[in-house]
Formats: structure tokens, sequence, C-alpha cells
């Protein structure tokens, strides 16, 4: 890595410059009028009804009805740009059975969501042979709302989606690969955007109940008020885990939503409040379990846990005609962390040991505008989007050395301003009827001040780096779509790590990481409906990153590596031959390799190999319901010479219930029903138990999954 935190980084070649010049001639100016009562002049007479347009042309009457993909099993065809985007409507997610409130991310194909420590804590995200730590290349919105923290407390691009209330979900919508140019910082391996429910057609109370001290109760309704919906919903959660020191996993979450309008023009107002604490068991050494020291839900140390805050508030407006669609959201973030971790114990520290704290505290603000056009290039259809993403964060962290709990160092302390965002432009050109392509183009700056506590560990960073996409879609020919990509993006580094001289613990120098790490990517996929009720892609990708982030167990946090490539294939499937069972299958495999020379080996530790989802859904059959999911996951190497892996992974989760005429639903849900002993995720690393060299002892650290269990749900829709 190069020690540079100022200059640009990346000279525009000269095929981008074409690019821009293209995406600029086909948009043209945002019109005056897009928040006005006008349309433009070029589109002010009345569309042509639909049904008297060719089909073949892949045209619709209003840009917004494109963008309102809803369901998996909906047809993407002459909608899509890629064959990895899709989109999980609230009402199939609300039929599988969620352990934790971060699993709505597996509706997305190939993602799985695990758990290292207590359940308070962000999910450990795997997408694409990454493990993504708690979201470092995987994007993650709510409401408009960006949830990955940069130059987090414990974890670059930290991702917590503890806030969600799933039954206020309206649905999930995801794209994968550096190949939309509105996708923006942590999204190379893929990204989802969570919309939430503007209305419910009627109240919801329930109340569940379950093993190992599950107690959870919704309630939320929506009114209508001053020509608009107002939605409330509150939930009290409280779960203490198998565990033999309880978790006591407590939170609670608020949201208040007030809608205006309709698809094509409204407003809306969303805040939202989440409070958490919880104590945590974290990954324990394989050989304390071995030899019998310690039970397999046990800890070493019982001092750690956390404790998280988050309070938003963001709006939004929109508007549309036939040919046009500009959409403004603002948003205003505050949010509190504090985590106390162990997972070296007395390799550091013989005496007090290795538990240490971690902070972070701040301020987050940001706008996102967008304004999407439908003109034409000669006889060609285009529809052009420009947009602007802006986002500042005003931070402040720390790192500190505690023995029961309380501080007796400070490693470091850092206050920190963030301002990180840029323009972006694509536009979409049919050029025939069966061939459409994209180009679009992003440009993001970095820009980061640093107060440490160590002034030479201060300063300023900046960078920029501009992304270029492009993407062929040929078809359809019988329902059956054919998808070229490529792409450039990044992810970001922590502040700290862009301005640190000197390490805080050795003072010994230290390179600094660079600002922006640039990702490319390529993909061909294949989309097709032709078999009545079924929607089968398949995808084969190539990703490669500049810099990988790993995790590095003594110090509980992840830092820049080596460039990285990865390959793999995406086969989903979504099947409904009735109205009232669906099926659905995917299958991920992916090579992860790093690309540089090292006699360590070139493996990536963390990264999955294969991963298998499944599950039948029976939903309105009669007055019952009903859901079998399978998760796998493959061993996958935890050392760079892979001569040390993991274990497989199976679950089998499922629910039954049954809904009564008076509108009282009751649901079982039964979780890892095989009560398979294998592990949520798996590290390679040195600890020191009591009486062990002073050196430590290389050995796995794994976070089991949770036993058996079940969870009674009533729920009554008033």
């Amino acid at each position: 890595m190069r020690d540079k935190t100022t200059e640009s980084r990346t000279p525009i070649p000269p095929a981008t410059w074409k690019a821009t010049m293209l995406v600029a001639l086909t948009l043209g100016p945002w019109p005056a009028s897009a928040f006005g009562d006008h349309p433009p002049p070029e589109v002010q007479t009345e569309p042509e009804p639909a049904e008297q347009r060719p089909a073949e042309s892949g045209e619709v009457p209003r840009i917004y009805e494109v963008l309102d993909v809803r369901e998996r099993g909906d047809d993407l065809t002459h909608i899509a740009e890629a064959a990895s985007e899709g989109s999980t409507g609230g009402e199939q997610l609300m039929q599988r059975p969620i352990l934790r409130s971060g699993e709505v991310v597996e509706t997305v194909p190939g993602v799985i969501a695990t758990q290292h420590s207590g359940g308070g804590k962000a999910n450990q995200y795997f997408l694409r042979g990454f493990n993504l730590d708690h979201g470092t290349d995987f994007s993650v919105s709510v409401a408009g709302i960006p949830v990955n923290m940069p130059s987090h407390g414990h974890g670059q691009g930290y991702a917590d989606l503890n806030f969600l209330i799933p039954e206020l979900i309206d649905r999930v919508r995801f794209r994968k690969g550096p190949y939309s140019a509105e996708k923006g910082d942590f999204s190379a391996a893929g990204g989802v955007d969570i919309d939430l429910l503007r209305s419910l057609p009627e109240g919801l109370a329930s109340v569940s109940g379950g093993d190992d001290g599950f107690r959870r109760s919704v309630i939320a309704d929506s009114f209508s008020l001053g020509g608009g919906d107002l939605l409330a919903g509150i939930e009290i959660y409280n779960y203490d885990g198998p565990w033999t020191r309880e978790d006591d996993f407590e939170r609670f979450n608020g949201l208040v939503r007030y809608s205006t309008g309709d698809a094509g023009r409204g407003t809306s107002l969303t805040a939202m409040a989440y409070s958490g604490d919880w104590l945590s068991t974290d990954q324990i050494p394989r050989r304390a379990l071995e030899q019998r020291q310690i039970d397999r839900f046990d800890l070493i140390d019982p001092g750690p846990r956390g404790s998280t805050e988050r309070y938003s508030l963001s709006a939004a407006a929109h508007r549309g005609d036939s040919d046009s669609l500009s959409r403004v959201e603002a948003y205003a973030l505050f949010y509190d962390f504090g985590l106390i971790s162990q997972f070296t114990y007395f390799l550091d520290d013989p005496e007090r040991g290795d538990q240490f704290e971690q902070s972070d505290r701040r301020w987050v603000g940001g706008i996102d505008a967008s304004h999407t056009r439908r003109l034409r290039l000669g006889s060609r259809p285009v529809e052009g989007k420009t947009g602007l993403q802006i986002r500042f964060d005003d931070i402040e962290n720390g790192l500190f050395r505690t023995a029961a709990l309380e501080r007796f160092a400070t490693v470091r302390e850092d206050a920190i301003r963030l301002l990180t965002g840029g323009p972006y432009a694509e536009a979409t050109i049919r050029w025939s009827d069966s061939l459409r392509g994209t180009v679009g183009l992003r440009a993001d700056f970095y820009r980061a001040e640093v107060e440490s506590n160590r002034a030479i560990n201060s300063g300023n960073a900046d960078d920029l780096l501009v992304s270029p996409k492009a993407g062929l879609v040929f078809g359809p020919w019988g329902n059956t779509e054919l998808y070229v990509n490529f792409g450039s993006g990044f992810h970001s580094n922590d502040a700290r790590g862009a301005t640190i001289r000197r390490d805080p613990v050795t003072g010994e120098p230290v390179r600094r990481v660079d600002p922006l790490v640039r990702a490319r990517g390529a993909e061909i996929g294949l989309r097709s409906t032709r078999i009545q009720n079924l929607q089968s892609t398949v995808s084969v990708f190539l990703l490669e990153l500049d810099s990988e982030l790993v995790f590095v167990g003594d110090a509980g946090g992840t830092e820049a590596s080596r460039p990285s490539r990865r390959t793999g294939i995406e086969w989903t499937n979504f099947f409904q031959p009735l109205p009232w069972i669906s099926f659905d299958l995917d299958v991920a495999l992916t090579e992860a390799r790093f690309t540089d020379r090292d006699p360590t080996g070139d493996e990536i530790p963390g990264a999955l190999e294969h991963v298998v989802a499944a599950g039948v859904t029976v939903s309105d059959r009669g007055p019952w319901f009903g859901a079998i999911r399978l998760r796998y996951l493959s061993d996958y190497p935890l050392i760079e010479d892979g001569s040390v892996r993991s274990g497989a992974t199976a679950l089998v989760n499922g629910r039954l219930g049954y809904a009564f005429r008076s509108g009282l639903s009751v649901a079982l849900e039964g979780f890892n029903l095989l009560d398979r002993e294998d592990a949520d995720i798996a590290y390679f690393y040195p600890s020191r138990l009591p009486g062990e060299p002073a050196q430590g002892v290389d050995d796995v650290h794994f976070h089991p999954v949770e036993p058996r269990s079940a969870r009674l749900t009533a729920r009554w829709r008033f």
C-alpha cells in the first residue's frame, strides 16, 4: 500500500470520458419544474395508453411503476439490469422463521447472517466468498438511511439491524456487485435497501414466548390523518439464549411514520428509536471444550457486554409524471454504542487479562437526491438518472483496556469528522427490441479530519475515486434475458488508519492505508421465466479488490490486508406451481484467493465456498400456513494455506400456523430442528488460558449455533 492521503489516486481513462459525455447528452439538464406543478415542455402531452404500445418495446407508462417491483416471484424481464438483482416483499418475509431480526437480509440469495457474540451486536454477514465482518463490503439502508457506520469503534462498515421491526417491512430490494451507479461505499459485494410500510390494512398485536427466556411483544396500527397515513409501531424484546450465563438481551424499538400521496407524488416523515442492552457470550477456544474446561455454551470471561442507542429522523419527497421522477431524501441520526469484549484472554496481559472496551458516539446527517427522466435519442428510448449523495459523520470513539469492567488504560481516543459521497449518472438506452445497454459513472470523495489523543496520529485524509459502470441486456427471447455487466466500486477504510503514523500500543511506525479501496467486478447472467410459474437466474461473476479487510482476533477488529480475487457461480430459483405453495432454491459456489505472492498461502480466511438455501412455503391453504427452510454453509479456510478449516454448518428451521376467522392466528416456530452442534462462525488465532505458555496457543475459536428451540406467537389483527 502507498503512503498517500491527499492526492487523487485514479486517472480517468478516455473510455470513461466518452461514457460521461454519452450520459450527459442523453440526460440533459434537470427540468426547473421537477418539483413544480407542471411537467417539462417535452412531456406535456398525455402518454399513450399502455395497451396501445407495442409490448416488445419494453416501455411502460410511468417510470415509478418500473421501479415498483415487489415480490421475489415477479417477472423482472424488461426491468432488471443484472441477473443478480431482485426484490422480496414483506408478506413473503413474514412467512419465514426468523431467529434474529438481522436475518431478513437472508432473503437475498447467497447472503448468510450469523452471530459471533451477544445478540445485540450487528450480525456477521457472508456473500460471494466474503466474510463481510459486520458489513464491510455489504451496504444496507432502511427507509433511505444508510445503516453502515464508517470508522466505527468496533469495525469498519458496522451494520446493526436490531432496530428493525420485521412486521413493518414493505420489501427488501437487493443488488450484487459494483454495477449500479446509485450504489457507493460498502457495496462492492452487494447491497440491500429495506423499505418500510406506509400503512397497515389492519392493526396488529402479537405476543411471543419460547425457550431460553424468549419474550417479544409488538403492537402496530395506522390511521388516516390530514389526507395522509400515520403508522406507529412498538416492539419490546427480551432473550436470554442457551448460554450458561444468560445474555439478557433487552431491546425497545419504536417507529412513527407519516406519509402522503401515492407512487407518483408524495412525501413521508419517519422517526425511529432503538435502545438495546445485552451480555455477551463470545467465541470460545476449541481446546477448552475438548479438555472439558468449559461446556459448549459457557464463556471464558463473564465481562463482555454491550449497549446501543439509535434515534433517527428522515424526510422524503418524490414527484413523478409519465416521463420523469424526482426524489429527495434527507436524514439525521444519533448513535451511541459501547462494547466490552475478550478474545485472547491472558495473552497480552497475564495479570489483568486482555479485556477491552470500544465506544462509538456520533451524529450523522445526509441527503440523497435523484432525478430519473425518459427521453429519446433519435428513435431510441432512453432512461437517464442523475443523483447526488452526501453524508457527514461527527464521531467520537475510543479503545480502552479494562479489567473487571473498569478502564485502566486508554489505547486511543479520537474525534473524527468525516464527509463522504458524490454525484452519479446513469443512462439506459434501448438500441433495439432485443438489446438495451446501460452506462454509468460515479465520483466519490472522502474527507476526514482526525483529532487523536496522541497528536502524532492526528491529521487529515482526502481521496477521490471515479467508478465507471456498464451493462448490456440481450432479449427477451422466450421470456429469457442475457445480462453482461462490468463495473468498478470501492469500500472506504477507517479514517484512523488513513492518518495514523505510530502504533498506539507499541509506538512503532505504521503505514497508513488508502482511504478508498477500489473493487472491480464483472458478471454474466441469465434470467428466465420460460417455464410457467418458475423464475430462475444463473450468474457467473468475478470480483477483485485492491486490499482485503480481515478479522484480527487479538484486537477484535479488522485491518487492511492483501489484494484478492473471487470467482463464482450463483443459481437462484423461485417456483410457485399453485397460489398456496412456493419453492425456492439458491446455490452459490465461490473460489476466493489472494492475488499477490506470499509464502503463507493464497486462501482467504473466512471465505465461504459453498452456500445452499432452500425452502418450501405454504400460505392461504385454508386456515393453515407454514414453511420449512434449510441453510447450508460448507467448511472454509481459517488460515492462508488452508491447513486449518472450519466445519460445515447445516440448519433446518420451520414454521407452522393456523389462522382463525376472528383475526387471531397462532404460529409455532422451530429452530435447528436437527439439533446439530455446528458453529455459527469460526476463527483461528492465538490466545492464552491460565497456565499456558506465554506466547499463547494457536487454536480455532468458534461461536456455537443455538440448540433446538421453539417459539410460539399469537397474533391478532384488528
